[in-house]
């Protein structure tokens, strides 16, 4: 399936990205390929927010490989997230970018945007995105 054996998790360290990182860690066991699970600090964030950079790096290293025997690496990125991820992608060659996706619409996708839409019109490769089940 995958041409290039990385594939990059986006997260933002929300039940949705954990739920994504789970299907980027079968994919990456099953393609044997590596998987980098990246967490982008947006700039006014890492500046307002004391202790955000500690507390990013931190929620990141908690974050373990999904699977056993896969080639795991954890990456902090400053700056606007789409362009970090993007960044990313074109750095490290990746096949495929998973990413976990909110499912806003109406106003609170125009008022918020979305990170994953502008990955998914822009990336140099395949791009998953990735809805947790509505719980019943």
């Amino acid at each position: 399936m995958l041409t290039n054996k990385t594939i990059l998790l986006a997260t933002d360290f929300s039940k949705d990205a954990a739920y994504a990182l789970q299907l980027a860690g079968s994919l990456a066991r099953d393609e044997g390929a590596r998987l980098i699970v990246l967490h982008a600090m947006p700039v006014p964030l890492v500046q307002e927010k004391t202790g955000y950079r500690e507390e990013a790096a931190a929620a990141l290293h908690r974050v373990e490989a999904p699977a056993p025997n896969i080639l795991f690496e954890r990456r902090l990125e400053e700056g606007d997230p789409v362009n970090e991820i993007l960044r990313v992608a074109r750095e490290t060659k990746c096949g495929l970018i998973v990413m976990g996706t909110h499912g806003r619409t109406g106003l609170r996708r125009l008022l918020m945007g979305s990170v994953a839409e502008q990955i998914v019109r822009h990336a140099p490769c395949l791009v998953l995105t990735v809805k947790m089940p509505a719980e019943s």
